[in-house]
């Protein structure tokens, strides 16, 4: 195929669309429309599921991924609605219900886009739902028969006819081997719509010869199409159920398409419908065990002949090439005998056979050539997909005596899968959702590989404000690894350090990891990316020096859906498994066909599946072994602006003291005064400067907050925000609009109560509102904001109590999620000493509870400095 000339966007082009937990929203970064596209767009604003409903009438035309897939959720729709023959009776109780190989289509066309992890069997439930509603809210508003309600929807169509065909198995009988029926749609005795066989009409029209011509006169249209059907009109055979032939059920099969053109509704085998009939090439792939496996293991294949899974021995086919043309029964199914295709088929397997690498298996698997060939995985191979793709599934791995952990159930799984992947050699990708401990888990896999092999040496690259988190964890559940940390050396010390690691792990962050050259000297046994969204974007030189670092297995954490943007999974995958999906400019050409042959997107699906390992808070088997609250300390380092002025802070103080003797209230307003300076100077120095551009660099936490507030992106997720500082509420919500691209809601002492009562309903409504911002005195207690299972505190009120009266505005009654929580801490500052001592409920901190922080003015000059004095890595920065 040539080339397209065409890049993936992160944007899709033309009118498209974001899914959300209960429906979805036009995308307001949609680019360029035409008119006719802008006068959707206003519409779906104006009532989605009204629009959404029309649309499915309309044809197909050229749209986004996500326009294209809501086009066919509602055509599916529509269809069945205009072609039951029993519209015309249920028009006002009708419930559309899509029929099951319908929707497991629709779940396969699922695309890559924002929200799209919300679209499952509940999401089209729901949407179904609201599809028939707006259906019936349109007729309702329609003055004139059903007929011309049709017509006035769809150009061109028209109601059904009333009958149905009916072609059943009958394997009990030699000779006629189907049934057939007619039936109608008609009311019974009390009054439900029902099919009945047409020897019924004759006695509840015959009084009535016109209507009963006029629902008969359809059978002469099948005549047209099944030229031989006319004699069982004619003799009135057609009226009663009867037995046909496999040939004539070959024929009757064959003109299904033509009869439902002319209104006849079949109903046939599934096994013909979904083309199941038809022998096809079957070719598995790692029949036989191979160790070690690696994308570049050799596996052999076996071609064979199959009808819907069943393999064919050569006396089968002999058989069938002997056999008339049409339909004739082997092994338990019906297959379709032809004898020209089937002489083709066996040409083409002789073909086939030899080897293929393990990458070439998983790029061909479930794939098929032209509708003859399917590549699917042989014994040992499907055995070793099912451990990829199944954690519950492998056996028992220890974990280290040295681990200071209990790992729950699913957390243990992912553990055992990590340790396997790894031993393969494959790259793997573990995307739990935030909350779930993707940190403990990789620990877990770390400190195993430690004490398994001491010697290997592991790179773990984070952002530069999770450093103190990671060092934080590593002390709480692995204080046996050995750690260096690549950041904040001099050059040549850093250089010397990457090339020749003296510890089992070394840390750095990105912006390290595109310097330090040394670090592509070493053969690494892991590279570890958290955050693994910061190489998204193949084209920067930092995700070009993180995929040059050479690894054994290569491991990336992420809590932003994989699936989400094709660029981003290209790049993911690039990483991890380099080859797997081909180079870029190929899988944009395989994607784009997946797209334009309406194949759906689940060969891509199943290529990656193998190698990411997600679970969601809303998985019900993750929601019984969670606790209903989620709470997680992040220690964020000073940005170099932050940590000048929190020491010139502090060294003002010092000095005030030495020259304060009176003591008493002086000194008192003195400390509470410089207290309340440093911790603004840890949520941003233009806070404390009274300036108001508040650039994101110049704050670890407002870098952190929007780190995790660009994963709740993904998934369309609402979070609350709370700041004790009501100067602060507008300066947040102006950066978090523009972190999400829209606005958000404030809430704070200045909010009447009245105004306050109407945020809430506009937060909780089915409108998209990504965050609201509150000050936890105004906000922390009496709203129920059980919309959002996130909630961040963005400063501390250094009171458990109050901390906690504001998380349950979210964790409270009505919340159906488990709540996760984010607790900012400066890292080195009074705000990490405070919290260790809350955390470790000493007699401080009980007291703290009662007395705010007036407790802190009852220390002595040296205990004071202690405590506020800045702790604080050489060279520690953001970068």
């Amino acid at each position: 195929m040539m080339e397209r000339g065409w890049e993936m966007r992160d944007k899709e082009e033309g009118l498209s669309f974001i899914f959300t937990e209960w429906g979805f929203l036009a995308d307001d970064g949609s680019g360029e429309l035409t008119a006719s596209m802008k006068k959707w767009k206003e519409r779906f604003e104006e009532e989605r599921w009204q629009a959404l409903y029309d649309l499915g009438f309309q044809e197909k035309g050229e749209g986004s991924p996500s326009f294209t897939f809501l086009w066919r959720l509602a055509s599916s729709f529509t269809h069945v609605l205009l072609t039951s023959p029993l519209f015309p009776f249920l028009k006002e109780k009708m419930e559309v219900s899509l029929p099951e190989e319908e929707r497991r289509k629709l779940m396969d066309a699922v695309p890559y886009g924002p929200g799209t992890e919300w679209v499952d069997e509940k999401w089209l439930a729901r949407a179904e739902s609201c599809l028939n509603a707006a259906f019936h809210q349109d007729f309702r508003s329609f003055s004139g028969p059903a007929e011309n309600y049709i017509m006035a929807k769809k150009k061109g169509a028209s109601l059904p006819d009333r009958v149905y065909f009916h072609l059943v198995e009958n394997r009990k009988d030699e000779i006629y081997p189907f049934a057939f029926l007619a039936t109608y749609a008609t009311f019974d005795g009390e009054g439900k719509a029902r099919q009945m066989p047409l020897y019924y009409a004759l006695e509840e029209y015959k009084k009535d010869r016109e209507k009963l011509v006029r629902l008969l006169s359809s059978l002469n249209k099948a005549s047209e199409v099944i030229p031989h059907l006319a004699d069982f009109v004619e003799d009135g055979t057609i009226l009663h159920p009867f037995g046909v032939t496999s040939k004539e059920a070959w024929d009757f099969l064959k003109a299904v398409p033509l009869l439902e053109e002319k209104g006849i509704y079949c109903r046939i085998p599934n096994w013909w419908k979904q083309g199941k009939s038809r022998p096809a090439i079957s070719v598995s792939l790692g029949g036989r065990e191979v160790e070690p496996l690696g994308l570049d293991t050799i596996l052999s294949l076996r071609p064979s002949l199959s009808v819907d899974g069943v393999k064919l021995t050569k006396a089968d086919i002999k058989e069938l090439m002997k056999e008339t043309e049409g339909l004739s029964f082997i092994k338990g199914k019906w297959v379709e005998v032809d004898h020209e295709k089937l002489a083709k088929l066996l040409k083409k397997m002789e073909k086939l056979g030899g080897a293929m690498s393990f990458r070439e298996a998983l790029q061909r698997e479930g794939t098929a050539e032209g509708g003859e060939v399917s590549y699917v995985p042989g014994t040992w191979l499907s055995q070793m997909l099912g451990l990829m793709k199944n954690p519950a599934s492998i056996g028992a791995i220890s974990l280290p005596k040295t681990f200071k952990a209990s790992l729950r159930p699913y957390q243990e799984e992912g553990y055992r899968w990590l340790c396997t992947l790894s031993k393969l050699g494959l790259g793997m990708c573990l995307a739990d959702d935030m909350g779930l401990g993707k940190t403990v888990q990789v620990l877990a896999y770390m400190e195993k590989l430690r004490t398994e092999s001491p010697d290997s040496r592991v790179l773990l690259i984070v952002p530069a404000s999770l450093l103190g988190n990671w060092e934080k964890e590593i002390g709480r559940f692995a204080p046996s690894l050995s750690f260096t940390l690549l950041h904040g050396l001099k050059g040549e010390e850093m250089e010397e350090k990457a090339a020749h690691p003296e510890t089992f792990l070394t840390i750095t962050t990105y912006g390290m990891a595109q310097r330090l050259e040394g670090l592509k000297q070493v053969h690494w046994a892991a590279e570890i990316l958290d955050e693994a969204q910061n190489i998204k974007n193949p084209n920067t030189r930092q995700t070009r020096a993180v995929k040059a670092i050479p690894a054994r297995s290569r491991l990336a954490m992420t809590g932003t859906p994989v699936e989400n943007n094709l660029t981003n999974l290209w790049s993911l995958f690039d990483f991890l498994n380099p080859g797997l999906l081909g180079s870029r400019s190929r899988f944009l050409r395989f994607v784009k066909d997946l797209s334009e042959e309406d194949r759906g997107y689940e060969p891509l699906r199943k290529m990656t599946g193998p190698f990411v390992l997600r679970r969601l808070k809303t998985d019900k088997h993750i929601l019984s072994d969670l606790p209903d609250k989620l709470e997680t300390v992040e220690y964020i380092p000073l940005s170099m602006k932050q940590t000048a002025l929190y020491q010139g802070e502090l060294d003002k103080l010092s000095h005030m003291l030495k020259e304060e003797k009176s003591g008493g209230i002086r000194r008192k307003g003195l400390v509470l005064g410089a207290i309340a300076k440093l911790k603004q100077i840890c949520n941003h120095p233009d806070e404390f400067l009274g300036q108001n551009r508040f650039r994101p660099e110049d704050s670890g936490k407002f870098i952190r907050l929007r780190e995790i507030c660009e994963v709740l992106l993904e998934r369309r997720e609402p979070v609350l925000v709370f700041t004790q500082y009501r100067e602060m509420t507008e300066p947040l919500a102006r950066y978090l609009t523009k972190v999400f691209g829209r606005p958000g809601l404030v809430i704070h002492g200045g909010t009447a109560v009245k105004k306050r009562m109407e945020l809430v309903d506009e937060f909780n409504g089915e409108n998209y509102i990504p965050f609201m911002v509150l000050s936890i005195k105004a906000a922390g207690t009496g709203l129920n904001l059980t919309k959002a299972s996130s909630v961040i505190h963005f400063d501390r009120w250094w009171n458990p109590a109050v901390e906690d009266q504001a998380t349950d505005r979210a964790y409270r009654i009505g919340q159906t999620k488990n709540v996760t929580v984010y607790k900012f801490v400066s890292r080195g500052t009074i705000e990490e000493k405070i919290d260790t001592i809350i955390e470790d409920k000493k007699k401080l901190a009980r007291e703290a509870v009662g007395s705010g922080e007036a407790w802190i003015t009852k220390l002595s000059d040296k205990e004071l400095l202690d405590l506020l004095k800045l702790d604080k890595e050489e060279g520690d920065d953001l970068s």
